[in-house]
């Protein structure tokens, strides 16, 4: 909602705000150990990559007509979850 509101606030200034809300990714944050459980988690039947979470920022960075937008990169877990 913060990058809903704050995108309807600077629109005019020609500020863009966005956010990218991560699924589970593999980091040393997780043990090797739980990563096939995690995977399991996902829709898509894996962990996320760090590359992943790059290539949403890239996106919106070169995205100029989007704002406003919270992309998941989550494999599909927030999928239906409204």
């Amino acid at each position: 909602m913060l990058a809903l509101t704050l995108a309807i606030e600077y629109a005019d200034k020609g500020i863009r705000v966005n956010a990218v809300a991560p699924g589970v990714t593999k980091t040393p944050m997780h043990a090797v150990e739980i990563h096939d459980y995690l995977a399991q988690l996902h829709p898509i039947g894996r962990m996320g990559e760090a590359q992943d979470i790059v290539d949403a920022i890239v996106y919106l960075e070169t995205a100029q007509f989007v704002t406003g937008e919270a992309l998941h990169v989550d494999g599909g877990q927030n999928a239906g979850q409204w």
